[in-house]
C-alpha cells in the first residue's frame, strides 16, 4: 500500500479515535488551525473550479469535513466541561469576537448561525436537490442528442463514448451533492445543541463541581462557548459556501473570478450611472460629500478605463480576424471554399436593392419563402435555400436568376410602377413603357400608379414588381426542378417517408431499387411537370415493378399510370371535356417500328426524314390549338408515350403528352386535332 493510501486510512481512523479519546490542548489547537485550513482551501478550489467534475471528489470531501468538524466538537465539549478551557484557538477566538461583552459576542455567534443555518445551508441543499433532480430528467435528451450527432457522422465512436462517460458522472456527481448536502444540515443543527450543552451543562459543572461562583462561571463558560461555536462554525460556513458555489455554476466560461469580472463589467454605461446616483446621495442627503464623491470618482474612472480596454480589445480582434482571413486565402484549402455552387441563385443590380430590404418595404424574402412552401405542396419538392445578392455588374434594374451557377433566365423591374398585361384587345387609354411579361414572354406596359386603377377597369391584368419576380422565380423553379433533386435530396424524401412507411421503404431501398434510379424516375416525373407529392404510391408502384425491370424509362410509365387520378385532375376539368390532339395509327405504328433496345433501355430511332415530317404536323396541330386560346394535350397509346416525350424533348417541353391509360375512365376526351401521316 501507498504512502498517500495509508495516510487517508490513518487519517479517518484518527477521526473516529477523536471522539473517543481525550485529545491535548497543544494537539487540539493545530486540528483546528488544520480544519480553518481545509476549509479555506475547499473554498478557494470551488471558486477556480470550471467545471463540477473537475472537482468530483466535494461530496466524499464533504462527509470527511463533516466528520472531522464534529469530533472536534466533541474533543472541544470534552475539555471545556472536564477543564474549564480548550485550547488557545477556543479561548481566542471567544475573547477576540467578545471584545470583553458577552452580550455583543452572544449576538455576533448567533448572527454567525442564522446565516449559516437557514441561509447557506438551506438554499446550497435546495439548490444541490433542483439540480440533480434537472440533470436526471436531462439525461435521455442529452443520450438522443449524442446518438444523432453520431449517426451524422459529427463525432466518432470514441467521442460519443466520452460524452456519455461525462453525463453520467455528471448525474452521479450531483445526485451525491444532493445527499451530502444533508449532512451540512444536520452539521448546522448539532452546532446549535452543542452550543446549548457547552453553555448550560458547564455552568451547572462549573458552580457544582469547580465551586465557580455565578458571574466567574457564566463568564468563563460562555467565552470558551463562544469560542468553540466560532472556531468550528466558520469552517462550516466556508465550506457551506463552497457547496454553493459548486452546485450553482452553470455555463461557465472560466473561473469565477473571470466570469465575474467578464459578467459583471460587461457595461461600463452602467458605472457612469451608479457613480451619478452615489454622489447625488452625498449631495441632497446628509451622508456628506466627502464620504460619496470619492466613491462615485472611483467608478467614473474605472468605467472610462473599462471602455478604452474594451475598444482596443476590438481593435485587436479585427485586426486578428483580418489575419486570419489573409492566413486562410493565402492557404492551399481556401481554394475549397470556391468549389461550392448554389443550387439557386437570385441576382440584382442596386436599382432593385428596396426588394430585399425589409427597412425599406421590401417583403422579396418572405416571398421566397412561400414560394418553397408552394412548390413543396404543389411538386413535392423541397427546394434548396435560394441564395440572394446584389452584382453591380447588372443593370440597375435588371435581374437574373442562376441554377448551379449557369444563368437560366434574366428580367428587368420598373419599381414605382406596376406591370399591365392585357386581356387580349387593347385600350388606346392604357399607355406605359411596352416590355414583355419574364415568365411567360406575353406582351406588357409597365404603368404608373395614376395609370392603374384605368387598366384595371379595361380588364387588364395588373400586378405589381415583387410579384413579377415571385411568378418568375417559381416558373423557373419548375421547369428546372429535376435538376434540383440528386441523390442527397431523394435520399431525404426517402427518410421522410419512411417515418410513417418504414416497411415499404425497407424493402424498395435498396433491395430493388438503389438511391439513383429512384432519383432519376422522381426526376423524370419532375421534368414533365408532374407532382412527386404521393411518395407513397410512387414508392408502392416501383416496389411492384422494379423486380422486373430497371429502365427508369418503363418505370416512369408505370408511376404516371398509377398516378392517372392526379394526373386526371391536373389537365382536366370538371365540367368541360378534355380537349386533346391525338395521334393517328399510322404514325404510332411507324414509331413502335423505330424503337431499338439497347443494355441501357430502349430509345427511338427514326430517320431525320420521318422525324422532322412527324414534328412538322406536330407542330402545325400545336400552333392551330394554340391559335384557339387552349392548352395543347398530345394524347397517345401507352406504349409509344415516352417514345413521343423524347422525340418532342428538345423543341416543345412545355406540351404535355399523355396516354390513356393516364386518364381516369370516367373523364371525357374531345380529339381537336389528328396528327396524320
Amino acid at each position: 500500500m501507498r504512502i498517500r493510501d495509508l495516510s487517508i486510512l490513518v487519517g479517518i481512523i484518527g477521526i473516529v479515535l477523536m471522539m473517543v479519546l481525550p485529545i491535548p490542548h497543544q494537539l487540539l489547537d493545530i486540528l483546528l488551525i488544520v480544519n480553518i485550513s481545509a476549509a479555506l482551501m475547499i473554498l478557494l478550489i470551488s471558486m477556480n473550479t470550471t467545471d463540477a467534475l473537475n472537482f468530483s471528489i466535494f461530496p466524499t470531501l464533504l462527509l470527511i469535513t463533516t466528520l472531522f468538524r464534529l469530533a472536534l466538537n466533541i474533543s472541544t465539549t470534552r475539555l471545556i466541561l472536564r477543564d474549564g478551557e480548550a485550547g488557545r484557538v477556543v479561548s481566542t477566538f471567544g475573547k477576540f469576537v467578545a471584545g470583553g461583552e458577552l452580550a455583543i459576542g452572544f449576538v455576533v455567534f448567533l448572527i454567525l448561525v442564522v446565516v449559516q443555518f437557514i441561509v447557506i445551508t438551506k438554499g446550497a441543499e435546495r439548490v444541490s436537490e433542483v439540480a440533480a433532480r434537472f440533470t436526471l430528467d436531462a439525461m435521455p435528451g442529452k443520450q438522443m442528442s449524442i446518438d444523432a450527432d453520431l449517426n451524422a457522422g459529427m463525432i466518432n465512436e470514441q467521442q460519443a463514448k466520452d460524452r456519455r462517460e461525462k453525463i453520467e458522472k455528471e448525474a452521479d456527481f450531483y445526485g451525491a451533492m444532493d445527499g451530502a448536502s444533508k449532512f451540512v444540515k444536520g452539521d448546522a443543527v448539532a452546532s446549535i445543541i452543542i452550543l446549548l450543552i457547552n453553555l448550560i451543562g458547564g455552568f451547572i459543572i462549573g458552580m457544582a463541581v469547580h465551586g465557580f461562583d455565578f458571574s466567574k462561571a457564566l463568564n468563563t463558560y460562555s467565552i470558551l462557548t463562544i469560542g468553540d461555536g466560532l472556531v468550528s462554525q466558520i469552517p462550516a460556513l466556508l465550506i457551506s459556501t463552497a457547496t454553493g458555489i459548486i452546485v450553482t455554476r452553470a455555463a461557465s466560461e472560466g473561473n469565477m473570478a473571470h466570469d465575474l469580472s467578464k459578467q459583471l463589467l460587461r457595461y461600463p454605461n452602467l458605472l457612469y450611472i451608479v457613480a451619478g446616483t452615489i454622489a447625488m446621495l452625498g449631495i441632497m442627503t446628509p451622508i456628506g460629500f466627502f464620504a460619496t464623491i470619492p466613491y462615485a470618482i472611483i467608478l467614473a474612472i474605472a468605467a472610462y478605463r473599462l471602455q478604452l480596454n474594451m475598444k482596443r480589445k476590438r481593435v485587436e480582434e479585427d485586426l486578428l480576424v483580418e489575419e486570419k482571413e489573409i492566413e486562410e486565402v493565402r492557404s492551399p484549402e481556401s481554394v475549397i471554399s470556391l468549389l461550392q455552387v448554389d443550387p439557386i441563385e437570385f441576382e440584382f443590380g442596386y436599382g432593385l436593392i428596396p426588394l430585399a430590404d425589409t427597412q425599406q418595404g421590401g417583403d422579396l424574402l418572405d416571398r421566397i419563402i412561400m414560394i418553397r412552401r408552394q412548390c413543396a405542396l404543389e411538386m413535392g419538392l423541397i427546394v434548396p435555400v435560394i441564395r440572394i445578392r446584389d452584382n453591380i455588374q447588372l443593370k440597375p434594374n435588371e435581374y437574373v436568376i442562376k441554377m448551379k451557377g449557369n444563368l437560366v433566365a434574366r428580367g428587368e423591374l420598373l419599381l414605382n410602377h406596376y406591370l399591365a398585361m392585357s386581356p387580349g384587345f387593347d385600350d388606346d387609354s392604357v399607355t406605359g413603357i411596352e416590355t414583355k411579361e419574364p415568365a411567360f414572354g406575353l406582351p406588357a406596359l409597365w404603368i404608373d400608379e395614376a395609370t392603374k386603377e384605368r387598366a384595371e377597369m379595361a380588364g387588364y391584368t395588373v400586378v405589381d414588381p415583387p410579384s413579377v419576380v415571385a411568378t418568375h422565380l417559381t416558373e423557373v423553379i419548375k421547369k428546372y426542378a429535376h435538376e434540383l433533386l440528386g441523390r442527397q435530396e431523394t435520399k431525404a424524401l426517402a427518410d421522410s417517408v419512411k417515418e410513417s412507411h418504414a416497411a415499404l421503404v425497407e424493402e424498395l431501398i435498396p433491395g430493388t431499387l438503389s438511391i439513383g434510379e429512384l432519383q432519376k424516375v422522381l426526376a423524370k416525373l419532375l421534368k414533365e411537370k408532374i407532382s412527386i407529392r404521393d411518395l407513397v404510391t410512387i414508392f408502392e408502384t416501383l416496389a411492384d415493378y422494379g423486380k422486373f425491370t430497371k429502365d427508369p424509362e418503363v418505370l416512369t410509365e408505370y408511376v404516371r399510370q398509377a398516378l392517372s387520378r392526379q394526373i386526371t385532375q391536373q389537365y382536366a376539368s370538371p365540367s368541360e371535356p378534355l380537349k386533346v390532339i391525338t395521334v393517328s395509327p399510322a404514325i404510332e405504328k411507324r414509331i413502335a417500328e423505330a424503337v431499338q433496345q439497347s443494355d441501357q433501355g430502349s430509345y427511338l430511332a427514326l430517320d431525320p426524314a420521318s422525324s422532322q415530317s412527324i414534328y412538322q404536323r406536330l407542330s402545325e396541330q400545336v400552333s392551330r390549338v394554340a391559335q384557339m386560346g387552349q392548352q395543347p394535350i398530345i394524347l397517345t397509346s401507352p406504349t409509344i408515350r415516352m417514345y413521343m416525350r423524347q422525340l418532342l424533348e428538345r423543341t416543345m417541353q412545355d406540351i404535355p403528352v399523355l396516354s390513356y391509360s393516364e386518364l381516369e375512365p370516367n373523364i371525357e376526351v374531345q380529339s381537336v386535332g389528328v396528327v396524320n401521316a
